[in-house]
């Protein structure tokens, strides 16, 4: 398919227009015109790039881009060497911020739900980012926590009351720490996010709700794998999901 082609598929999915974000969302970086193989990634690290051009992609798919509003508008050090990585292979760099946490089916939150057993209920939060469900059977927090260890291969933070029985959960990945009073507010047993701030462990443990850290990066895996999937079978694109380790 052409670069359009595929930049108009993407937007139909995920609806960018939708949203107030802080990022471009849509085509960062212009490559070639033709595009048979995508690559998708969470980041775009000079690891990922240069990974990705090593197995020869057209493009590149990833959720935190190269451009944020307030960033130094200057091409110098790291942004330098990625942008030079890409615009000497030719390689197109697509990024979908809040869109690509906030999609129903493909999303970060919806695909995160189904790595772990969550059914999906209902949104809150500002653009509907939070996602709401609940757990097949009741279990403790500490319990929820073994969970999310072991489906997501990264031990998490636990902070509040682990013995408190859960049913009801609220998520929302990546940095969404600043979400958990509006989960409270809508009733959860539990949030679960990538981060934590100083303040978020004094909330979990007053409000008698306990919040869960499990990575920025661990919970951020599965809306890009999840769109490069659906580019494959829709639109005869070859996919390959690259992992980049990152503890945070």
């Amino acid at each position: 398919m052409t670069r359009e082609e595929l930049q108009g598929a993407l937007d139909q999915l995920l609806e960018p227009v939708r949203f107030r974000d802080y990022c471009p969302n849509g085509l960062q970086v212009e490559g070639r015109g033709e595009i048979s193989s995508i690559v998708s990634g969470v980041t775009s690290s000079l690891a990922l790039i240069e990974a990705a051009v090593e197995t020869g992609a057209d493009a590149i798919l990833v959720h935190h881009g190269l451009f944020w509003k307030g960033d130094d508008m200057r091409v110098t050090g790291p942004k330098k060497r990625r942008l030079e990585a890409l615009l000497k292979n030719d390689t197109n760099l697509f990024a979908y911020h809040l869109p690509l946490d906030a999609h129903g089916e493909l999303g970060n939150n919806a695909a995160l739900a189904k790595q772990l057993g969550f059914t999906l209920t209902g949104r809150f939060a500002e653009q509907d980012i939070g996602f709401l469900g609940e757990l097949p059977a009741a279990m403790t927090a500490q319990d929820v926590a073994t969970l999310v260890g072991e489906r997501l291969g990264r031990t998490p933070l636990l902070v509040g009351d682990g013995a408190r029985m859960v049913r009801k959960v609220a998520w929302c990945t990546g940095g969404a720490q600043g979400y958990f009073d509006q989960a409270i507010a809508a009733g959860c047993d539990l949030y679960l996010s990538g981060e934590i701030s100083e303040q978020t462990t004094h909330l979990a443990r007053e409000s008698g709700v306990p919040y869960i850290a499990a990575g920025h990066h661990a919970t951020e895996r599965y809306g890009v794998q999840a769109v490069g999937a659906w580019l494959a079978q829709n639109h005869g694109l070859a996919h390959r999901f690259i992992e980049i380790a990152n503890p945070a």
